[in-house]
C-alpha cells in the first residue's frame, strides 16, 4: 500500500491482470518480470509441440481450405494428420466437408477421402500469413458468437457433476413431473387452492442459491428446509388469490367471495375461539354491507377488501402456518430423495462402464490468471445411446427412446437454433471434436430446460418470462459502448454472447457455459446481468455482485437489468440503493419496449418479441476502475434507451423520415397530391 505519511518510499503497484492481458508487452518474450506472463486458458495441446509441417492446399477440398484446415505431417506418428490454423485443432482423420446451412450435422456427407500418394511439404510461416484474410462462416441469428470475452478468471478445478446422460436425465423428468403433481395435489386437498402459477419453478431457483447437494436441478441438501419462496406464495393464495379486478362489477364479485372463503376456512380449522369469532364477524359485516350497499364505486369495494384483509389476515395465517410448513418440508424431503435415487442409477451406469465415481482433484500449485473458460469435467463421458433425429420443415425432432418409456420422449428445435448449438459446441467442446456425442447432448439440453420450467404438456404459454431476453439491439449497444462480452443469466438457447453463465453447468458446459453465476468469481470484465424474477435469486445475484466489485483491483462493471417494483420493503430494492458501487439507475417504462420470447427455439420468428407490461431497471455497479472505463455518460445512457425502442416503432420512424427527405428533394410532388386530393 503506499504510505501516505509523508514518506518518500512510495510502493508502484506492479502491473494489473487487465493491462497484461490487454498490453502488447505482456506477450513479449522477452520480458523479464515473472507477474507480466499472459494468462493463458488450460487446454489439452502439448505446449512444446513443434510447428506443423504444412502440405499442399490443392488436397483437401476448397471450403476446408478457407476454415483454415491444412494437411500435415508428424513425425513423431509418421503418418499426416490436419490442423485447423484459425481454431487450432488437430484431427487424425479428414475433417469432413458439409454446408453448415443445408446440412449442420454433416450427416448427408461423409467427408472427403484423403488422397494416398501425397508428400509433406514444409511452408516457411511468412508464406501461411501471405494472400487474403480467410473467410469465415458467420451464423446469422439473433446473436453474436464472435466476439471475444473481455473477462480474466482464476484458474478453477473441474466440476465433480457427472456428464449429463440421456436415461438418467429421462429418470429425472420423470421424477420431477412426479414431485409437481404431488405439490398441486397437496395445494388442492389440503389448502382448498390451486398451486401458485410456476411456484415450482421459484421454488428450485430459491433453493438452489442455498442447496449444496449433488444434483444440478432437484435441491438435496438445503438449510433451512422450509422455504421462503413456497411458504410465501400459498400463503398469498389462501384463502382465496388475489387478482386486481377490471370492472366494478369483478371488485364486487371478488369481496364476497374473499369473505366466503376466509369464514369457510376459519371454520373446517382448528383455531382458536378468538380467531373465529373475529374473523366470522368480519365477514357477516361484509355481507351486510353489499346487500345494503347500492351504486358503490371500484375505490369502494377495493378499500374494503383491504379492510377485510387487514381485519382477518393475521388469524388466518395463524391457522394454516403449520399446514403450509408440512408441506413445503415434505416437498423439500421428496426432492432429496428423488436426487438420491438418480444419483445411485448415475454411479451404476458408471460404475457398469468401468468408471470410477468422481472425485475432487488435487488443489494446484499455483493460481493462474487466465482467460475464462467453459466448465470442464473430471471423469469422462459415457457412451451416448442411439438418439434419433428428423428434419421437419424448419425444425428438428429429436427423440429418446428406453425400454422404461412408454414412448419415445420427443424434443423439438428449429434449424436456426440447432446450427447455433453447434456453432457453440464447436468453441467450446474439448472432448467431441468428431461430433459424435453432439445430438444425445442436445437432446439432453432440451429435456433439461422442458423440465426445468415446468413445462409437461409441451405447451409455450408458460414461464415465457423466466427465459425471456433482452433484444438484439441492446446488446449491441451493451457491446458497443460499455464493453460489455459476457452475460450473468443466460443458456445456450437464449444467449447472445458465446460467454455465459447459466443455471446447469454439465448440460450448458458444452455450448459455453460458464456455470452458475452465484459460483462465478471474475476479476475484471464487463458484464450484462438480468436475473429471473426471484427475489430470494436477485438478492443474492446483488450480494455476490456487491463482494466481486469489493474484492477486486481491475476493471469490473455490471450493468443489472431488473423489474421495476413499486414496493419498497423488497429486500434487493433496499440493497440497489443504499450500494456505494451504484454508478446511475434508469427507468425504462412499461409498455414501450420489448423482450425476446422464452421459447424462441421453438415458436416462430413473428411471435418472438414481446411487449414488457411492466417498467424494467436498469442500474450500472462499477468500481472505479470500470466506471473509468465503461462509465455510463449521457451518450451512452441515451444510445441505451434508444436501442430499448421497439423495431416497429423505429421502422415506422424512419418511413416517416424517409418520406419527409424525399419531401424536401422534390418539393414539386406535395402540391400535385393536394391538387388532385381536391379534385
Amino acid at each position: 500500500m503506499n504510505d501516505i505519511g509523508g514518506s518518500n518510499n512510495i510502493a508502484v503497484p506492479g502491473p494489473s491482470a487487465w493491462d497484461q492481458l490487454t498490453s502488447s508487452s505482456a506477450y513479449s518474450q522477452n520480458n523479464n518480470d515473472a507477474n507480466a506472463s499472459a494468462p493463458t486458458t488450460p487446454t489439452k495441446t502439448t505446449p512444446n509441440e513443434p510447428a506443423p509441417m504444412f502440405t499442399a492446399n490443392e488436397e483437401l477440398h476448397p471450403d476446408l481450405v478457407l476454415q483454415g484446415w491444412r494437411k500435415c505431417w508428424s513425425k513423431r506418428e509418421n503418418r499426416h494428420y490436419f490442423w485447423n490454423k484459425s481454431s487450432g485443432e488437430s484431427l487424425w482423420e479428414m475433417p469432413r466437408h458439409f454446408d453448415p446451412l443445408t446440412d449442420p450435422l454433416g450427416i448427408c456427407s461423409g467427408g472427403t477421402p484423403a488422397p494416398h500418394n501425397s508428400t509433406a511439404l514444409k511452408r516457411r510461416p511468412s508464406e501461411d500469413t501471405q494472400g487474403p484474410p480467410m473467410k469465415r462462416f458467420i451464423l446469422a441469428g439473433p446473436w453474436d458468437l464472435e466476439v471475444c470475452s473481455n473477462v480474466i478468471i482464476v484458474e478453477r478445478p473441474p466440476t465433480l457433476f457427472p456428464h449429463p446422460y440421456p436415461e438418467v436425465e429421462a429418470m429425472r423428468a420423470a421424477y420431477t413431473i412426479r414431485l409437481i403433481k404431488t405439490y398441486e395435489d397437496l395445494c388442492n386437498r389440503r389448502e382448498n387452492i390451486k398451486a401458485p402459477r410456476e411456484s415450482f419453478m421459484r421454488w428450485l431457483m430459491e433453493r438452489k442459491v442455498i442447496d449444496r447437494g449433488f444434483d444440478p436441478l432437484l435441491p438435496s441438501h438445503c438449510h433451512p428446509e422450509i422455504s421462503s419462496s413456497m411458504y410465501r406464495e400459498i400463503m398469498n393464495d389462501i384463502p382465496l388469490k388475489i387478482v386486481k379486478p377490471k370492472f366494478t362489477g369483478d371488485a364486487r364479485k371478488q369481496l364476497s367471495k374473499y369473505a366466503e372463503a376466509a369464514k369457510n376456512l376459519i371454520e373446517i380449522r382448528s383455531a382458536p375461539a378468538e380467531s373465529k369469532k373475529v374473523v366470522k364477524w368480519n365477514a357477516e359485516e361484509t355481507f351486510q354491507w353489499l346487500r345494503r350497499t347500492v351504486g358503490a364505486s371500484y375505490e369502494d369495494f377495493q378499500d374494503r377488501l383491504a379492510h377485510l384483509k387487514r381485519q382477518c389476515e393475521p388469524h388466518l395465517v395463524a391457522t394454516v402456518k403449520g399446514s403450509v410448513e408440512q408441506l413445503c418440508s415434505k416437498i423439500y424431503h421428496l426432492s432429496a430423495e428423488h436426487a438420491r435415487k438418480i444419483r445411485e442409477r448415475h454411479m451404476q451406469l458408471l460404475k457398469d462402464n468401468g468408471i470410477p465415481p468422481p472425485q475432487p482433484p488435487p488443489a494446484p500449485p499455483i493460481l493462474r490468471k487466465v482467460w475464462c473458460y467453459p466448465i470442464q469435467f473430471v471423469i469422462p463421458p459415457l457412451r451416448m445411446p442411439v438418439i434419433e433425429y428428423i428434419h421437419e420443415r424448419d425444425h428438428m425432432v429429436i427423440k429418446y427412446s428406453h425400454a422404461s418409456m412408454p414412448q419415445p420422449d420427443t424434443q423439438y428445435i428449429n434449424l436456426t437454433h440447432l446450427q447455433k448449438l453447434e456453432q457453440l459446441y464447436r468453441y467450446n467442446c474439448y472432448d467431441d471434436k468428431k461430433f459424435d456425442l453432439f445430438i444425445g447432448r442436445v437432446w439432453c439440453l432440451l429435456r433439461r430446460y422442458q423440465t426445468f420450467l415446468g413445462n409437461i404438456t409441451g405447451s409455450t404459454n408458460e414461464a415465457e418470462l423466466t427465459q425471456s431476453a433482452l433484444p438484439v439491439s441492446v446488446f449491441e449497444c451493451l457491446h458497443r459502448h460499455f464493453g460489455v462480452t459476457f452475460e450473468c443469466f443466460a443458456s445456450p438457447l437464449n444467449s447472445y454472447f458465446r460467454q455465459y453463465c447459466s443455471a446447469f453447468s454439465d448440460t450448458d458446459s458444452y455450448f459455453g457455459s460458464r456455470g452458475p453465476f452465484l459460483e462465478f468469481k471474475p476479476l475484471s470484465g464487463s458484464f450484462q446481468a438480468n436475473p429471473p424474477m426471484c427475489e430470494e435469486l436477485i438478492d443474492a445475484t446483488l450480494q455476490q455482485i456487491e463482494r466481486l466489485l469489493t474484492d477486486s483491483q481491475e476493471p469490473l462493471s455490471f450493468i443489472v437489468f431488473l423489474p421495476e417494483m413499486k414496493e419498497s420493503n423488497l429486500p434487493f430494492m433496499s440493497r440497489v440503493e443504499e450500494s456505494h458501487f451504484k454508478r446511475k439507475l434508469v427507468v425504462v417504462p412499461g409498455m414501450v419496449h420489448e423482450y425476446r420470447h422464452g421459447y424462441q427455439h421453438v415458436i416462430p420468428k413473428s411471435e418472438i418479441y414481446m411487449k414488457n407490461i411492466h417498467g424494467t431497471m436498469v442500474v450500472w455497479l462499477q468500481n472505479n476502475e470500470g466506471f473509468s472505463r465503461w462509465g455510463p455518460t449521457e451518450s451512452r445512457v441515451e444510445a441505451l434507451l434508444e436501442a430499448f425502442r421497439p423495431v416497429r416503432d423505429k421502422e415506422r420512424d424512419k418511413a416517416q423520415q424517409d418520406a419527409a427527405n424525399a419531401t424536401i428533394l422534390n418539393p414539386a410532388t406535395e402540391p400535385t397530391v393536394r391538387s388532385s386530393t381536391t379534385d
